[in-house]
C-alpha cells in the first residue's frame, strides 16, 4: 500500500498527536499502523486522541496491528 510510505501529517492529525508521535519517532504511516492501543498510552496519549488516530487510520483503509481493509 502506497500511503504506508506516506508522513503522519497526511493523516491530518492534530498538531498536539503529531508532535507526541514525533517525539516518540513515529514519522511514517508504516510505524504508526504497527503499533498497538497499549504502545500508544505509553507515549501519553489520551483515549480521545487514540481514537482520532484510529479514525485517521481506518480512512486510509488500515487500523492499528497492521490490519488493512479494502
Amino acid at each position: 500500500m502506497k500511503c504506508l510510505e506516506d508522513k503522519i501529517e497526511t493523516l491530518n492529525l492534530s498538531k498536539k498527536i503529531n508532535k507526541i508521535l514525533k517525539d516518540n519517532s513515529i514519522i511514517y504511516i508504516k510505524d504508526l499502523w504497527i503499533l498497538n492501543r497499549k504502545e500508544l498510552k505509553s507515549f501519553n496519549l489520551k483515549d480521545s486522541e487514540i481514537k482520532d488516530i484510529i479514525i485517521a487510520l481506518q480512512l486510509q483503509g488500515l487500523d492499528l496491528n497492521k490490519r488493512i481493509y479494502d
